[in-house]
Formats: structure tokens, C-alpha cells, sequence
């Protein structure tokens, strides 16, 4: 099987040194050069063909995102950004993923030798994940969004009824398609989507300017209302648990799960446990296993169960082992998952 051939694009001649050190580490990749700027870089994917590309977000003369939008324009290809753990780089990240790249790494501020083993596993299964990814669906046009209408027996589902949502690679832009078509009246919706910390603060508040719903970044305590979603912060997990007649998120930090904190599978393990046919789970592209087993907990409980389909996927890793392993009832494309969440949820209705 031919190696992966990834150019590293950034401005610091350490990172990009650390990067093909990291790369180079892996039979499966080949790093085939490196790039100080986004002019050198052009030249170079033009000479050497690159499989993948690692970008930088800030960098001298043209920026990483300037050149992410020329470059998917003229020659689609998976990227995945190098970005800065702070709030602006969170911001721009974000803004890197709705422009096509697959995904990204955040540099670590600090004590990069005692990160390396962590950074290292992170890099590598991002860069071969962005090799594998659907660029037809990372580039696909922005799809015109149709609110479900909500009725009377959506409103009162509203009032009893959880929705739970895991994802990961290709999830953020997912997750945005996917919460604009839910009304106000919508259920409460907990969340996890693979992120770092900061980030999944700047995603809850992107979210929250797109939607009818009212989204923010839970904390501990926050209770599960109508209306409401609350998304898992990064670097730590979130489970639901009962609090007299109705039920708050805990938030809390615990060893990693399936190599991720959050997992999905930490809420869905809770939502099984805790509203059991109360609930309806849903899994979204991304890659690896999070969340299926999970998945397969709560429709064992008596939950509803829906997952993303192949054709409408980034990255059909998650959706696909929890189907195989009988976690999901019901599989649709993106467009209409909204609408058989909701009716799921619905009092007296049944998913389509």
C-alpha cells in the first residue's frame, strides 16, 4: 500500500522540524518536503503532489487561512491545520474547518518534550484520517436550511425527552447543518464532539449566533431544559444524571476514554444508565470507535438510536462501527437526521 506523502507548511523552522521528525516516524507516511510559506508551498504541491497537507494558521505574507480558501478553490485537498491553543486560534480554526480543512492540531503553549508522546499519537492518526476523508463532503456547497416545524407532540416530547449526539472528524460543520433545523421548542440536546479545550467554547458561541436552540458550553450543574444544548468542554467529559423530577450534566475530568476526553461513550454509558427509552442517540461522521458502544447501550435500554450515513460522511469510522455492532436503528444522510431525531423524540411518533 503506498505511503501517505505529506508537505508541512508553517513559518517556524522548529515546528516544521518537529512535525517531519513526528511524520517521519510512521511507515505509513512519507514526508515529501517542507514549505516556510504559503508562496513556497504552492510550488511544491505543485511539484511533489502531496497526499495531505499539515498548514499553519499564522504565518508571514499570506496567512494559513487566505491560502486554505485559494487553495480549495483551485485544488481540493485534505489539510489539516496547526493551530495555536488560545481563543483568537480557536476562532480561526473554526473558521479553517467551514473553509474545508479536515482537521486540525493545537500547539501546545508550553512543554512540548513532555507533550511529544501525546502530541505525536494525535498528529498521526489526524493526518491519516485526512488522507481517508470524502473531500466531496468537506467541500460540499453550504446546504440551504429547513427548520423542522415543531408540534404539539414535539413540544411535549420536549418536556420529557434527551437527545444525545456524538462526533468527531467533520463534525463541527455537521453538527452546525445539523442544530440550525431544530426549533426553538426542540428538546433538551447534550453533546460531544472531539475538541480541545477553548475551542469548544468558540464552537458553542458560533453555534449559538446559527440556531433557534440556545447552545453553550456546559458547565457542572447546568440543567437539561427544552431549548437547550449543551456542549461537553474540552479535556473533559460530561455525563447526565437525575436531579429530582429532571436531570443536570455533570462535568468532570477522569482518564481518557477510547484515547478521547470527552468520549461520547462517557455520555452515552450515562444516558443508557440514567433515562434509558427517555432518550434518543445520535452518531455523526468521525473517525475510530467513540461512541458505539455507548450507542449500542442505550438502544439496548430501550433508546432510540439514529446514525449518519456513509455518502453524507467525512469520515464513516464512528457511525459505522456502531451500526456493525447493532447500535443503530435507523441510518440517513445528514439532511434528514434532524427531522427523524425530533420526531424520535416526539410523544406518540416513531422514527423515519
Amino acid at each position: 500500500m503506498p505511503r501517505i506523502r505529506v508537505l508541512v507548511i508553517d513559518d517556524s523552522a522548529l515546528v516544521r522540524q518537529l512535525l517531519t521528525t513526528i511524520l517521519s516516524s510512521d511507515p505509513e507516511i512519507e514526508v515529501v518536503g517542507s514549505a516556510p510559506d504559503p508562496y513556497v508551498a504552492r510550488e511544491k504541491i505543485m511539484q511533489l503532489s502531496p497526499d495531505v497537507l499539515t498548514l499553519d494558521v499564522e504565518m508571514p505574507r499570506m496567512d494559513g487561512l487566505t491560502f486554505l480558501e485559494k487553495l480549495m478553490r483551485s485544488r481540493p485537498m485534505p489539510v489539516v491545520m496547526i493551530s495555536s491553543l488560545t481563543e483568537q486560534g480557536a476562532n480561526e480554526t473554526l473558521r479553517a474547518l467551514e473553509f474545508g480543512a479536515v482537521d486540525f492540531v493545537a500547539k501546545p503553549k508550553s512543554d512540548v518534550k513532555d507533550l511529544l508522546p501525546l502530541l505525536t499519537s494525535e498528529v498521526l492518526m489526524k493526518v491519516k484520517t485526512a488522507a481517508c476523508a470524502r473531500m466531496q463532503r468537506v467541500n460540499a456547497p453550504p446546504v440551504a436550511i429547513q427548520r423542522v416545524q415543531s408540534t404539539q407532540a414535539m413540544r411535549i416530547g420536549a418536556l420529557e425527552r434527551y437527545i444525545c449526539v456524538g462526533a468527531s472528524t467533520g463534525g463541527t460543520e455537521a453538527l452546525k447543518q445539523y442544530l440550525a433545523s431544530f426549533p426553538a421548542e426542540s428538546p433538551s440536546v447534550l453533546i460531544v464532539q472531539h475538541m480541545p479545550e477553548k475551542f469548544t467554547r468558540a464552537f458553542a458561541d458560533r453555534l449559538n449566533e446559527l440556531c433557534e436552540v440556545r447552545v453553550k458550553e456546559a458547565q457542572d450543574g447546568d440543567r437539561c431544559v427544552p431549548g437547550r444544548v449543551l456542549i461537553a468542554p474540552g479535556n473533559y467529559h460530561m455525563k447526565i444524571v437525575r436531579d429530582g423530577a429532571g436531570c443536570i450534566v455533570r462535568v468532570v475530568e477522569g482518564p481518557f476514554v477510547n484515547h478521547h476526553r470527552p468520549s461520547v461513550d462517557v455520555l452515552f454509558d450515562s444516558a443508557a444508565e440514567v433515562i434509558g427509552s427517555r432518550a434518543v442517540g445520535v452518531i455523526l461522521t468521525g473517525m475510530g470507535d467513540d461512541g458505539a458502544r455507548g450507542l449500542l447501550k442505550m438502544r439496548q435500554a430501550g433508546a432510540r438510536t439514529l446514525g449518519q450515513d456513509e455518502a453524507s460522511c467525512v469520515v464513516y469510522g464512528m457511525p459505522k462501527v456502531a451500526y456493525d455492532l447493532g447500535g443503530v436503528e435507523t441510518v440517513l444522510p445528514l439532511d434528514r437526521l434532524a427531522e427523524a431525531t425530533l420526531k424520535a423524540a416526539s410523544i406518540g411518533a416513531s422514527a423515519a
